[in-house]
């Protein structure tokens, strides 16, 4: 049982869609094949991983830091215990050899995003879905037959005026998504009240999230609170920095209804601090880790410890990336959704083939590993590295 080879490449995800504080006209990801000696089928089996949107691709630090320890380790160092599978803990601890803790910077992405494909491989060697593994080993085996999810988009484009909004939340509907989330923080307030109104005559009351993507000031997160108080939107997300914790507890006593965050903060010390100084409210807030960016499940894990010491449920965490792999961990691990791109990031956004929204929820599919085979334009990226 070893590791015999780990691939890497770039691949783009570029859009002209922006937010209201970046671009993606050149976003990129890094895709990740673990090779293994173990066959199924006369093949090796392979596991696949890759980052989420909004951080770019980490190549470098993969190749000039994370590789060279794994290529540099015992194989028994790589393992568990029985040698019966590779050991995702052992080889997280491999991968963080010599680095000081804190100032998390994109290594968190390359961790994660190797983190990953070994947790695909552990699934195909355990011939199950990954969902099924983890709900196993910490869920009492007890896994969600099907998964909430809403559809992000309402992104700001070249010449898209309202009515353009109101067609792709339209859309979203009419795919059977309940719950539709739009940017702000890109225009004025005057012009984003205009949109997030043109956006609920189609979303409907309560089913319309809005997402500043962390542009605004204490000052100008409060002003918008203030205007949209009388909405009643789903939440209200990443008004302010992600690590600026005053931000989001003055937010949380001023604004009554539901606030998100959490998609930018990359472990489980900082996830404590958020709970601890951010003012968030577990009756009715909504955290956004994303494993992807976040090293890795292994790390998800930690983080999740921490909600449960402190008081909060799991079903409390809807991951940010819209990926087969956060979708995963929101069946086996019982957390309260996914998040959903229908349309951006393609083809690293949305779930297997032939899998539908109906009312709000998606099912998962019955395959070894995370399924990205059961997903055909995503695949065919991938299995160039196979190949």
């Amino acid at each position: 049982m070893k590791i015999v080879e780990i691939r890497e490449m770039t691949a783009s995800i570029a859009s002209e869609i922006s937010n209201a504080y970046i671009d993606f006209s050149k976003m990129n990801c890094s895709v990740v094949a673990v090779v293994t000696d173990q066959m199924r089928g006369g093949k090796p089996i392979i596991g696949y991983g890759f980052n989420s949107n909004g951080r770019y691709a980490a190549g470098g630090l993969m190749r000039e830091r994370f590789l060279p320890r794994l290529e540099a380790a015992a194989a028994d160092d790589l393992i568990r215990d029985d040698a019966t599978n590779l050991d995702p803990f052992k080889i997280w601890d491999c991968l963080m050899q010599n680095e000081k803790p804190g100032g998390h910077g994109e290594r968190s992405v390359a961790v994660g995003t190797i983190d990953m494909a070994v947790w695909d491989a552990v699934a195909k060697i355990e011939d199950k879905p990954l969902y099924q593994v983890l709900a196993d080993r910490y869920r009492n085996g007890q896994a969600d037959d099907r998964v909430w999810v809403y559809a992000a988009g309402g992104y700001y484009y070249p010449g898209k005026d309202n009515s353009a909004l109101q067609n792709e939340l339209k859309g979203y509907k009419d795919m059977g998504y309940d719950v539709v989330k739009m940017k702000i923080g890109g225009a004025s307030l005057d012009a984003d009240l205009a949109r997030i109104e043109a956006a609920l005559e189609v979303a409907g009351e309560g089913n319309l999230c809005v997402d500043a993507n962390g542009r605004f000031d204490l000052d100008t997160a409060l002003l918008y609170a203030e205007a949209m108080a009388d909405y009643n939107l789903f939440w209200y997300e990443e008004a302010g920095d992600p690590l600026d914790f005053e931000i989001q507890a003055r937010l949380a006593e001023a604004y009554s209804r539901p606030i998100a965050t959490g998609e930018n903060l990359f472990s489980h010390q900082d996830a404590r601090n958020l709970l601890r100084y951010g003012g968030m409210r577990p009756d009715r807030d909504w955290l956004q880790f994303d494993c992807a960016l976040s090293y890795g499940l292994v790390e998800y894990l930690r983080t999740l410890e921490v909600l449960d010491e402190m008081g909060w449920s799991s079903r409390r965490v809807v991951p940010h990336g819209g990926h087969q792999m956060s979708l995963n961990m929101a069946a086996g691990l019982h957390l309260g959704g996914n998040e959903s791109y229908p349309h951006v990031f393609k083809p690293f956004c949305g779930f297997a083939d032939g899998i539908e929204v109906e009312n709000g929820y998606v099912g998962l599919p019955d395959i070894p590993g995370i399924g990205f085979e059961a997903k055909n334009q995503l695949f065919s990226v991938m299995r160039q590295l196979a190949d």
